[in-house]
């Protein structure tokens, strides 16, 4: 990989997609970051980067962060998939139209920024794509029906995903974060909890960053569950 490496994030003027590219740029990568909330200019600009103003579910918004990174960078080495929040409620209730926006924000972001970036990166002959997932994904809950179902849907296409695109010398895994410090959890949540904490934001961006970088290289297609061990704990 070119030194310095360049990568996208998503959803990065807070939270997980802050921390990670804060992460990223400490190893020397050069940043493109985009989220809907314009704060994501000043973060970018005290990181050395670029900010983009645009949402993850506008496709035209994902085109304008790829055409910068090239632009101003001529390649893109890795891509971080960060999202917000979907819609949640009783399974039933939740209607057709917060269906239709939970898969634009979680799994058709994921599609769409992959169609753009990896012609590029087979170019390149390498890139990489880390999508910010949840532990949902291999644990439905009642709690986050839209994100549980979609969720494991985006593992599905990160699947097949590799299958198609392993031989061009690309990568794509998913991270699962379970409880993250950036938001409230209750103490019956903590005990429920191995560790009996939530995970710190550096936790998560740490190993997003593995899996953009070479130490990871033989990685690929797999859900990354990163919760304390609440899982095994179920």
């Amino acid at each position: 990989m070119a030194d310095p490496a360049v990568a996208i994030v998503t959803a990065a003027s807070q939270g997980i997609g802050a921390a990670c590219a804060k992460t990223l740029a400490a190893f020397g990568y050069k940043l493109v970051l985009m989220s809907r909330s314009d704060v994501v200019s000043r973060v970018a600009h005290d990181l050395g980067g670029i900010g983009v103003v645009g949402s993850v579910t506008s496709p035209a918004d994902l085109s304008t962060a790829v055409e910068t990174a090239l632009r101003e960078y001529g390649r893109i080495d890795a891509v971080v998939n960060n999202t917000g929040h979907p819609p949640k409620g009783p399974i039933l209730e939740i209607r057709d139209d917060q269906w239709h926006d939970a898969l634009d924000l979680l799994l058709l972001s994921v599609v769409r920024m992959a169609r753009l970036a990896v012609p590029i990166m087979k170019r390149q002959g390498h890139g990489i794509f880390v999508n910010v997932s949840a532990f949902g994904a291999n644990a439905p809950s009642l709690s986050y029906p839209t994100s549980s179902a979609i969720r494991a849907a985006l593992s599905n296409f990160v699947a097949l995903f590799v299958q198609a695109h392993g031989p061009d010398g690309l990568r794509m895994n998913n991270v699962l974060p379970g409880f993250v410090e950036n938001h409230p959890v209750d103490q019956q949540t903590v005990e429920r909890i191995p560790m009996r904490r939530a995970a710190t934001l550096n936790e998560i961006a740490d190993v997003v960053h593995f899996l953009v970088s070479d130490r990871s290289s033989y990685i690929n297609g797999q859900d990354i569950v990163v919760d304390g061990g609440l899982l095994r704990a179920r």
